[in-house]
């Protein structure tokens, strides 16, 4: 890896990863924030501003932003999360000034024209809606809520449309205003191109954004609970939640290998268990949601409305099992898997600016690769056991469902399975 770190005058930091052997570049701007960041009032702001960012600055119209990098061959977009924005363009190499100028554009001098507002109010209910009619999409929000009630990182990204309904330009501007500032945003460009000549762009560009903001985000505290919405559907959308670590807790490694052994492909304990031997589900994984306090880790599972009853016991069964026994062939496929995905990434250029922009949020440094094999390599299946042992005696059980529930059991009866 060829990266460097640099901080401008106004604490706004860059970090850039020169790929001198491909034709690319992938330069994306992250803010440190999200949803988390909203007040119940605001629930839904950072998604509408993510998506107002394109729509018109005073230099361009949204027609303007859209078409200046697809005259190029280039590809932009963004996406909003629970603690981050990030705005991104992939473009050839001799175009990556035309993209630091597009995005510093749209994130400094956005004007949120009132009729572009409209429509895009409309756009976001619609994709409120068809989050809602969608089981195994929304149900991931029913077990955000029931892990952290009542708190911004228990609600929804998107917002409701009540909510959305109701912004105007002023708070869109009021609230990039107070959270757009350089020290809590980073520029990370990976492909072929010169790092000092990028470092002078970005300077040029981003130069008037404000030092820092004064706001501090809600600390999240996870409860369990539970979140039911019985409809006439076809399947019951399940998942099961436990409590589970942030990025920093020393287990983070031995959780993602927890996972993938349990529930992370073809080969995993309920994948062969629960889909190959008995055949309760289509669709069965497990993964870990981690935070920069907390996370949460799940099991996802698809199954018919009359199997509901037979495959929690048989997911609890598993995770028992995984606490008392762990085969060595099993920690070295998931080793395996786990550093193939990771060194398989660093043939894209978006791949590898998303991994430097997100530990650069996370960690304030980039990590580098081998120090990953080498924590990956570090977990064997002792640690694996007291992990899941961990998961379960924290006693917190989340569970949410969508779908015909009449078959599934109280939220005590399930909650004492594990």
């Amino acid at each position: 890896m060829n990266v460097n770190v640099t901080t401008l005058s106004n604490g706004l930091r860059v970090v850039t990863d020169v790929m001198p052997h491909v034709e690319t570049v992938t330069v994306g701007v992250w803010t440190d924030v999200g949803s988390r960041h909203e007040t119940a009032a605001q629930n839904g702001l950072s998604h509408m501003l993510e998506h107002m960012a394109f729509k018109g600055t005073q230099k361009r119209s949204a027609k303007d932003i859209a078409e200046v990098v697809e005259d190029v061959g280039g590809y932009m977009n963004a996406y909003t999360s629970r603690e981050h924005t990030t705005y991104y363009a992939r473009l050839l190499k001799e175009d990556l000034a035309l993209g630091v100028d597009v995005l510093a554009d749209i994130l400094q001098n956005s004007v949120f024209d009132p009729q572009e507002l409209e429509r895009e109010r409309g756009v976001i209910i619609q994709e409120i809606g068809q989050s809602n009619d969608t089981p195994d999409d929304i149900v991931f929000d029913y077990l955000q809520e029931a892990s952290y009630p009542d708190q911004p990182i228990g609600r929804p990204i998107l917002g409701t449309t009540e909510l959305v309904k109701g912004f105007r330009r002023e708070e869109l501007a009021t609230y990039m205003a107070d959270h757009y500032k350089a020290e809590q945003m980073v520029v990370a460009v990976s492909g072929n191109f010169d790092h000092a000549e990028l470092i002078k762009h970005v300077e040029d560009q981003f130069s008037d954004l404000e030092h820092t903001r004064q706001i501090p985000k809600e600390g999240a505290a996870y409860h369990g609970g539970s979140y039911l919405r019985d409809r006439k559907l076809e399947q019951v959308n399940l998942l099961l939640g436990f409590n589970g670590i942030s990025f920093d807790d020393p287990d983070f490694y031995t959780a993602q290998i927890m996972s993938m052994i349990l529930g992370g492909g073809m080969s995993s304990r309920l994948f062969q268990e629960v889909r190959e031997t008995r055949g309760l589900v289509y669709s069965i994984y497990s993964f870990m949601q981690s935070y920069l306090d907390g996370g949460s880790f799940a099991i996802h599972a698809g199954t018919g409305p009359e199997q509901v009853r037979e495959l929690i016991p048989v997911v609890a069964e598993e995770m028992h099992k995984m606490s008392h026994h762990v085969g060595t062939e099993e920690v070295n496929r998931a080793r395996a898997q786990m550093k193939a995905g990771l060194l398989m990434s660093l043939e894209s250029t978006t791949n590898r600016m998303e991994q430097l922009g997100r530990q650069m949020m996370i960690f304030g440094k980039p990590i580098s690769h081998e120090d990953i094999v080498e924590k990956i390599d570090q977990v064997d299946a002792t640690a694996i056991m007291r992990f899941t042992d961990r998961l379960l005696n924290d006693n917190k059980l989340s569970l949410a469902a969508v779908g015909p529930l009449g078959h599934l059991e109280d939220y005590d009866k399930i909650a004492a399975l594990f």
